[in-house]
This record gives structure tokens, sequence and C-alpha cells, in this order.
């Protein structure tokens, strides 16, 4: 958001000096030139706005490109897993918090419910207010013993800002 931030900044600073030096001409106050100055000031406005938005909209498709690549990483490690069972059912998440380092994180407790010592990927989802993932990440729990419960905590990868919450995407057994 810097970008977007200084083209807003300077689009401020073409209004203010198209204005001031519309009132500082010499004799040439007539209605025409201030109305030419004007138009221009408002021409040069719309372009940086225009060069605003190109901005917000190129910085939203790079987050959006983030969140697929992070996607399908996470997806990766959990597609590695050989005879894994779907399990989703047996994790539960706590509340969303934040970690020493300001990322969001997540309680994750996963339930044994095979007869023998099992390892667990769980990919967690974040999402923001509007339910839309901004980051997601895989923990794992390894060697909970038969009938019994293993924790961890999933973190995200950099800060988020709002109101975040979590989700179960997938998760495995094996």
């Amino acid at each position: 958001m810097p970008r977007t931030k200084s083209v807003l900044l300077l689009t401020a600073a073409a209004i203010c000096c198209a204005a001031a030096l519309t009132g500082c001409s010499d004799d040439d106050n007539t209605p025409s030139s201030v109305s030419s100055a004007a138009s221009k000031a408002a021409s040069a406005a719309e372009s940086l706005g225009k060069e605003a938005t190109a901005a917000a909209s190129s910085l939203a498709s790079q987050a959006s490109s983030a969140i697929a690549s992070a996607t399908a990483d996470v997806g990766g490690k959990l597609d590695d897993i050989k005879g894994g069972v779907d399990v989703k059912g047996d994790v539960k998440l706590g509340a969303v918090g934040n970690d020493s380092n300001g990322n969001s994180a997540v309680p994750v407790t996963v339930s044994n419910t095979a007869d023998s010592k099992k390892s667990f990927g769980v990919q967690v989802d974040f999402t923001d207010s509007a339910g839309k993932r901004v980051d997601t990440t895989v923990v794992t729990i390894t060697n909970v013993s038969a009938g019994k419960t293993g924790k961890a905590t999933a973190r995200s990868t950099h800060t988020l800002s709002g109101k975040v919450t979590a989700k179960v995407a997938r998760a495995l057994r094996y």
C-alpha cells in the first residue's frame, strides 16, 4: 500500500499546485484561464487516480497469487503423505489469537481413533471477516498414541489484520 498512498499524495499535491498557480497568475484571471487551470488539475488528478487504482489492483492480484501459491505448497505437503486417511472430523481448533511475533495462531487438537500410534497432517486456513482465505499452513502432530489426543499450534506465515478466523481445510492420519 505504500505506492497507493504515494499516488494519492501526488494527486493531492497536483490539485494544490494547480490551485496555487491559478491564484498566482499575473493578469490573466479571466474565467476561461481559471477554468482551464481547473480542468488541467482535474485531468491530472484523474490520471493519478487511475494510477492509484491500477496499483491497488496489482497489489490485490499479487496477494491473490501469493495465497494461491501458498495453498498449492501446503496442499502438496499433504499430497505427499502416502496411505493417509481423511480425519477432518477428528480435529478441533481453539480460539484464534496472536503469537509473540504478532502472527495469528490457533491451537489444534487431534484425536487418534485408530488402534495404534499415528501421526497427523492438518491444513488450517485463516480467513478474514468476509470468509476469504488470507493464509494457510500445515501442522504435523506425530506419534499420537491410540485413543489419545495430540496438540500443536497452527501459525499464520505473516501478520494478518482485522478479525481472523480459522478452519480445518484438510486433515490426514497416517
